[in-house]
Parts: C-alpha cells; sequence; structure tokens
C-alpha cells in the first residue's frame, strides 16, 4: 500500500512538473512574440508557469505553495526561459500563435488535471473540484496574455478553452469514480482536455458570441 501512495505522490510531482515546463514555454513564447527583453520573457515565463497552481493553492488553503514545496521547479523554469531564449536567437524563429497553441494546450490538460487531484485530496464537493481543474489550467495562460497587453486567449478567439478544462475535469471524477487507478483518472483528464482543445483549433469550433 506505501509503494502505491508513493507512485501516487510521484506521478503527481511528474505531472506538475511537465504542466509548468509547458506553460513556461508557452511564457517565453509569447514574450518573443511580443519582442520583450530577457527580463521580460523571464517574467512572462514564470507566471504562466505558476499563476495556476498558486491561485489553486490559495484558494485550498494550502502551505506552502507548491512551487515552495518544489523549489527544483523554480530553478528548471529558469533554466526552460534561458535555453528557450537562446535557441530562438540562433535559429533566428519566428514565433506564432499556433506555435504557442502547442505547449499551451498540453499545459492546460496537464494542470487541469493536477488541480482536480488536488482537490480531490482535499475532499471538496464534486463541482469545486472540477473548477479547481479550470483554475489550474486556465489562470496562468490568463496573466501571461495580461502581461503582454493581450485579451486572455480564453476570451478573446471564441474558441473552446475552459470548456476543454471542464469537460476534461469531469472525465477525471468519472474515471476516478469508477474505481480506476489514480494514474488513468490523470492521463484520461489530459488526453480529453488537450484533445479537445486540440480539436477545436483543427476543426475551428466556436463557442457563441456577445452580439448586444
Amino acid at each position: 500500500m506505501q509503494h502505491i501512495q508513493q507512485w501516487g505522490e510521484t506521478l503527481r510531482l511528474l505531472v506538475e512538473l511537465a504542466g509548468t515546463a509547458a506553460f513556461a514555454l508557452s511564457g517565453v513564447l509569447e514574450g518573443a512574440r511580443k519582442k520583450l527583453d530577457a527580463v521580460g520573457i523571464f517574467v512572462v515565463g514564470f507566471l504562466a508557469a505558476f499563476g495556476g497552481g498558486t491561485l489553486r493553492d490559495l484558494l485550498l488553503d494550502q502551505r506552502p505553495f507548491f512551487w515552495v514545496r518544489h523549489v527544483e521547479m523554480l530553478w528548471g523554469v529558469m533554466l526552460i526561459c534561458l535555453l528557450s531564449m537562446l535557441f530562438m536567437r540562433s535559429q533566428h524563429l519566428e514565433v506564432t500563435q499556433k506555435t504557442i497553441a502547442i505547449p499551451d494546450a498540453l499545459g492546460l490538460g496537464l494542470f487541469a488535471a493536477t488541480g482536480v487531484d488536488q482537490a480531490l485530496g482535499a475532499h471538496m464537493p464534486a463541482l469545486v473540484v472540477v473548477l479547481m481543474g479550470v483554475i489550474t489550467g486556465v489562470f496562468g495562460g490568463v496573466l501571461r496574455d495580461i502581461v503582454c497587453n493581450e485579451i486572455p486567449t480564453t476570451f478573446r478567439d471564441h474558441q473552446p478553452y475552459a470548456v476543454c478544462a471542464f469537460v476534461g475535469g469531469w472525465a477525471y471524477l468519472g474515471v476516478w469514480e469508477l474505481g480506476a487507478p489514480g494514474w488513468l483518472a490523470l492521463l484520461t483528464c489530459l488526453l480529453v482536455t488537450a484533445g479537445l482543445r486540440g480539436l477545436s483549433l483543427w476543426r475551428q469550433w466556436r463557442l457563441p458570441v456577445w452580439l448586444g
């Protein structure tokens, strides 16, 4: 039983690390697209990587924050920002919105899964659990876009974004209620959330727009 619990904690940490890396990369790409200086790119990368998880920890009253408990995440994001900037400068890459969408969709799915997992561990009601997944997955990208003087993507492009995390959260709960292993619930949430986001971009799905 102890082995299973340790594997669960290891899986949670790996998913959190992967989501942090994906959103940090999306922040670096957005900062590069906006032609920010090195300090600006680091700031945007950190906000994208840690914004959603920090708000989740605040709402769930979890201390210390996840990036304080695992300070290696701070070093990792710094390294991602530095290496990404050096690589893009050496290759003279032109960053587009489509380029940013790839790590952004992956980070959305990963962080939605960790948000649901943390809220379940705090014994929250089902709707709160799902909304924690949405908040964790969406808020880092919102901060990234605001700092880059953009209306956040989740509100601007009229394509499903937070909705994808919402559906993914319920998919997590459905698998979990069936008694499946925790890793399978995490994987289901990731695939459903990121898959729906990718499919919405590919098929150009649109949410209803306010016409008033």
